[in-house]
């Protein structure tokens, strides 16, 4: 199934707390720089398929999801991908009702099954709408159950749940293919790759990869970790995100190997 016009964009590339970091007037916090302002994390991935209608796939649903559709002008979402339940990822999902309004038509969502839990239980009044004492503007949105390693075909391009590992809660990556075009792996809130993943992470063409500081952290890969995994992935290019206020983006990208880089929020590959 022929698929055209596919682009990758960041919406957001900061972690939980976001940059600027509130109270705080460090270096970065405070830089004129665009790429140092990073909304939570999020991505968006957009293409033509082959009837000739644009899709829209989100990767996770920030707290920020209003402002960074607002910044992409986004119209529409056919279906919603999400790694895990943690806040910074799940958070923004109440928006997704105003593209139901554009569209005229519910949204299928894709998760493993404890974050559909999550999910449910976050906005009951989302998936017991009938419970609601007011006829409430809820999302209308189907859920489907993501299992690691079986792939879902979403209007031509495959995304392959990964198994990752965020300290010691098991996530989800997405490696997603392209027919006759490129191939992409999307790793955030990572702190180890388990061995039955790493033959998913070959042959790419893009890696997004967690990197969170230059110190270590319990639950996320710092830069030099981050560096090594890319190596051993071996990516034509590598793209770092979730990043924290101590990473100044001018000064850490000069600094990293010709093929990684900094991702920053708007960026488009």
């Amino acid at each position: 199934m022929k698929v055209d016009n596919f682009s990758f964009t960041f919406l957001g590339t900061g972690t939980s707390a976001g940059v600027p970091v509130l109270t705080c007037d460090c270096e970065v916090c405070t830089s004129n720089d665009p790429r140092d302002s990073r909304l939570r994390c999020s991505v968006c991935i957009r293409f033509v398929d082959a009837s000739g209608q644009e899709r829209v796939v989100l990767i996770d649903t920030s707290p920020d999801l209003r402002q960074q559709a607002l910044k992409l002008k986004l119209t529409r979402c056919d279906a919603v991908l999400f790694t895990h339940n943690h806040v910074d990822h799940t958070f923004g999902l109440d928006d997704i009702r105003m593209f139901n309004i554009s569209m005229q038509q519910p949204i299928d969502i894709y998760a493993e099954r404890h974050t559909l839990d999550h999910l449910h239980r976050v906005f009951q009044h989302v998936f017991e709408a009938h419970n609601n004492v007011n006829d409430s503007f809820v999302a209308n949105l189907i859920p489907n159950e993501l299992e690691v390693q079986n792939p879902i075909v979403l209007h031509g391009v495959t995304f392959t749940p990964i198994r990752l590992l965020h300290g010691r809660l098991p996530i989800v990556g997405f490696r997603i293919d392209v027919p006759g075009g490129p191939s992409l792996a999307y790793c955030t809130d990572v702190s180890s790759i388990p061995p039955e993943t790493w033959p998913q992470l070959l042959e790419l063409d893009t890696l997004v990869l967690d990197m969170l500081r230059f110190r270590h952290h319990p639950t996320h890969l710092n830069l030099d970790q981050a560096i090594e995994i890319a190596e051993q992935v071996g990516a034509k290019q590598t793209y770092f995100t979730h990043m924290t206020h101590c990473v100044g983006h001018e000064k850490t990208d000069a600094d990293l190997p010709e093929s990684m880089h900094l991702a920053y929020d708007g960026l488009s590959i």
